[in-house]
């Protein structure tokens, strides 16, 4: 099990290790609570973990309680150097405590140790809070993407980070309101 940037437990207690097929279960129930509207699937899911093999082009990260609950997790794309955050997401009970900048830098420290010149996301127009998580790593909107999130309709905020560091944002991580 492997701890949070610096090597330090995460905001309580929470540590950082590689999703595996047996945390499907918790993360859907995670996923369908936070996003009833337009959670993932299982298969997705499935699919996605099937890539994080050696060599893989994913990663894909659990953040878990010192009792071993899932409280949050997050999903990395890697092509040709170019990088995409698929999914982040932190139980709605430890949302402001910091896990999400946690799980943020897990993959912006990723991306980067795979060599991604950027690292792209989409966000909801509609979350001004997750907006300025990604805005304190460095991002910057680039475009939008209209009615990307279905069945609303709702538009996608298109952010960028070039060059991703291996450093770990340590002074986002010192301030438990943030993420």
């Amino acid at each position: 099990m492997t701890r949070g940037p610096n090597g330090a437990a995460g905001p309580g207690g929470a540590t950082l290790r590689p999703m595996r097929w047996w945390d499907i279960a918790p993360v859907m129930e995670l996923e369908l609570r936070l996003f009833p509207e337009d959670a993932w699937s299982t298969g997705m899911y499935w699919s996605e973990l099937a890539e994080t093999h050696p060599g893989g082009t994913r990663h894909y990260t659990v953040a878990t309680t010192p009792d071993g609950a899932v409280a949050g997790y997050a999903g990395l794309m890697v092509v040709a150097g170019e990088g995409d955050v698929q999914t982040i997401a932190v139980d709605e009970r430890l949302q402001g405590a910091g896990l999400g900048a946690v799980l943020l830098a897990d993959l912006v420290q990723e991306s980067a140790r795979r060599g991604c010149t950027e690292l792209l996301l989409e966000v909801r127009v509609d979350n001004p809070r997750a907006q300025r998580l990604y805005e304190r790593f460095g991002f910057e909107p680039v475009g939008i993407r209209r009615g990307y999130y279905q069945p609303a309709n709702v538009d996608a905020l298109v952010m960028r980070l070039d060059h991703p560091s291996t450093d770990p944002k340590t002074d986002v991580m010192k301030d438990p309101r943030h993420g």
